[in-house]
């Protein structure tokens, strides 16, 4: 990549500023938003999200404008809208273009209403980069994924990532751009294992948020976040992953942090329902995006589908999507056969 070709962001949320600030300490960016008001802001008054906007970041409307100065690509937006995002900037990505993005959540085909729908199967689920080789001709793809809150990055605290992909090249580019003396990226081959085990500590993170709310205490908690590792490894086996993302920065030091932090929307979001909320009543009141409760209906789904034991899982499922007791449901996890320490 040439020294004087911006790097682009698609997605202004909390996550992609964050990003576009990383990189702004080695190289020009230029993010997409299509926001006119927020395209102002960081053009013009250099101040967005609370946040002076340093001189060599700067925002377009046009995907064209981005797509053509930009062969390296940050797409940041929440999962709901990533094949959309995506699509919009089809027509102008060619193999050239490196695709490298940051969301953890999962795809559904088209058609298919998860509020309704009483199936689903792994064809029907899609990980970031597959929809991305499902509308794009690019070929280059990666993804980041670790213990990054959004909030402590733009505060200059530090942390580590993971960029996985397939392509060395790219893992060396993506180091490069991000790291710094706050941020260090490790780097990994195991795309799929990175994005599924960034996607499914979100549903643990939910059900420690829920122990939380109800006050029930550290020790119920260590427990749920290490069963839980469990039972979202097994699962994401039988997606295709294998265990060793999920014992890394990906999976156990970002589930460690998503289901313990306060600052953790899906932890929020539990600790909610451990107060007595409903689902319904906390997205109703939220401007943020919980991944976790769409990936907890997809998991549920599939789980039935294919006949897979997921109690944990499905106990927090019951208690966010059927208003279900949670202390009744703990009772009756203590109360299963007895098993070994350690499944893997």
């Amino acid at each position: 990549m040439k020294n004087s070709e911006p790097v682009g962001i698609i997605g202004m949320g909390s996550f992609g500023t964050a990003v576009a600030l990383l990189i702004s300490k080695n190289a020009e960016v230029l993010c997409f938003t299509r926001s006119e008001q927020v395209v102002d802001q960081i053009n013009k008054q250099r101040y967005y999200r609370g946040i002076k906007i340093p001189s060599n970041i700067h925002a377009t409307n046009s995907p064209q404008e981005l797509a053509t100065r930009c062969r390296l690509i940050f797409p940041i937006v929440r999962s709901v809208s990533f094949r959309a995002a995506i699509r919009l900037f089809s027509p102008y990505l060619r193999p050239k273009h490196i695709l490298i993005h940051g969301t953890k959540g999962f795809d559904v085909s088209e058609g298919i209403d998860l509020h309704s729908v009483k199936k689903l199967k792994r064809t029907d689920v899609h990980t970031m980069s597959e929809v991305i080789n499902q509308e794009t001709a690019v070929l280059r793809t990666a993804c980041i994924s670790g213990p990054n809150l959004a909030g402590e990055i733009m505060a200059g605290q530090p942390t580590a990532t993971v960029i996985a992909s397939s392509y060395d090249e790219v893992i060396r580019m993506g180091q490069k751009l991000l790291s710094s003396d706050q941020f260090f990226v490790f780097g990994s081959h195991d795309i799929k294992g990175t994005e599924i085990a960034g996607t499914l500590k979100n549903i643990i993170a939910i059900g420690s948020g829920i122990l939380g709310g109800l006050k029930m205490g550290k020790n119920i908690e260590a427990v749920l976040i290490t069963r839980g590792l469990h039972e979202i490894i097994h699962f994401g086996e039988i997606m295709g992953a294998t265990s060793k993302s999920f014992l890394g920065t990906a999976g156990i030091a970002d589930l460690v942090l998503t289901s313990t932090s306060s600052q953790s929307r899906n932890y929020t979001f539990g600790s909610k329902i451990g107060q007595g909320m409903t689902k319904d009543q906390i997205l109703a009141e939220s401007n943020e995006v919980i991944e976790g409760v769409r990936t907890l209906r997809m998991i549920y789904l599939l789980s039935k589908q294919y006949r897979i034991n997921l109690p944990i899982c499905n106990v927090i499922y019951r208690a966010v999507y059927d208003n279900m007791d949670i202390r009744r449901s703990i009772k009756h996890l203590m109360r299963l056969p007895e098993m070994d320490d350690v499944l893997f």
